[in-house]
């Protein structure tokens, strides 16, 4: 499975935000409290540049708070300023504001010395979809002024709402990057519901996320299903998925713990067989929902996973500019040749 997730509404929504940018004197990043690392979109990086901003991570009760501190350190000693908010609960959502008024504090302050009476100031909320954007806009306003939905993609067109305080927001659509290099990163993404089900293999990634909560969060999944994680790694279908950077033996246990999983909440076809589509279907839900516990997907070695993965893309790059250098050497060797 390779996760890509790039439809022509992002497109849009990448145009929008640039050209919106200019607009606004700061920018809310708004990520996902269980994936700190990997739903930071480089993409929205690049575009914001040095445009001050708040960090924030929402579904912060959906995740570990032992590595939501580790992440909020982490960013803290890269100077950025950053909150964890719940916004369905509204808990954060003020020191938000908070966040913003402090961020802005000497750009007033600037304007009152030059005689101006009062300030507005201009945000605009960016992220990537499903991280909780229309629930945290809609808590920041005090009305339900966006749609919500637990699908990505639901906010299409920007609009201005008051944060009160003299702060106006700027709302824009969910915004992916183009292309994931990292393809676990990308697993992570889909597993939170960054990506639509539709287009990912849902079998291979609930074998990715069982794996991953069976090694970090033991005893997690035979609390919540009451079943025994499956002592062997044989698994009779693995057949289905030719390819996969899981690699056959984690696809066949994850696939196993899956069986258990769905065979436990009754997720059957004629016959007494799990219905895999089912069952990865319940189980992605309950991660979703917190069901399974609090469980983040980010913890410190992506770090060094992303680190690996660039030098990898470095030395890809080195080789075939190489390559290219040496096409073109030949090229003028033979032209020379033929004077």
């Amino acid at each position: 499975m390779t996760v890509q997730w790039y439809p022509g509404h992002m497109a849009k929504a990448r145009k929008t935000l640039e050209e919106n940018l200019k607009l606004v004197n700061i920018v809310i990043e708004l990520c996902d409290a269980r994936l700190p690392y990997s739903s930071r979109n480089p993409a929205i990086d690049r575009i914001i540049g040095k445009k001050p901003r708040v960090l924030v991570f929402n579904k912060a009760d959906l995740a570990d708070p032992v590595q939501s501190e580790y992440w909020m350190d982490y960013y803290k000693k890269q100077g950025f300023t950053v909150v964890f908010t719940d916004a369905k609960a509204g808990d954060g959502v003020k020191k938000v504001i908070a966040a913003v008024n402090k961020a802005m504090e000497e750009k007033v302050n600037r304007s009152l010395e030059r005689g101006r009476i009062a300030t507005t100031l201009y945000a605009m909320v960016v992220g990537i979809p499903n991280v909780g954007k229309s629930s945290f806009v809609n808590k920041v306003a005090g009305k339900a002024a966006a749609k919500t939905g637990d699908r990505p993609g639901v906010t299409r067109e920007k609009q201005w709402l008051s944060m009160g305080e003299d702060i106006y927001l700027l709302d824009t659509p969910g915004l992916l990057w183009p292309r994931i290099d990292n393809q676990f990163a990308a697993m992570r993404l889909a597993a939170s519901g960054a990506v639509k089900d539709e287009v990912v293999d849902t079998g291979e990634l609930c074998a990715f996320l069982l794996t991953f909560i069976d090694s970090h969060y033991p005893g997690a999944l035979e609390a919540r299903y009451g079943i025994k994680i499956p002592e062997t790694e044989e698994f009779e279908d693995t057949g289905y998925v030719t390819e996969t950077i899981l690699g056959a033996e984690r696809l066949a246990k994850g696939l196993a713990i899956l069986e258990a999983c769905g065979k436990a909440r009754g997720c059957l076809v004629k016959g007494g067989s799990v219905d895999l589509g089912r069952a990865a279907a319940l189980v992605l839900d309950d991660y979703r929902a917190g069901k399974i516990g609090k469980i983040s997907l980010d913890f410190p070695e992506v770090l060094d996973e992303e680190a690996d993965i660039s030098l990898r893309n470095e030395e890809a790059a080195r080789v075939k500019e190489e390559k290219r250098a040496a096409r073109k050497a030949n090229y003028r060797s033979r032209k020379n040749a033929k004077r």
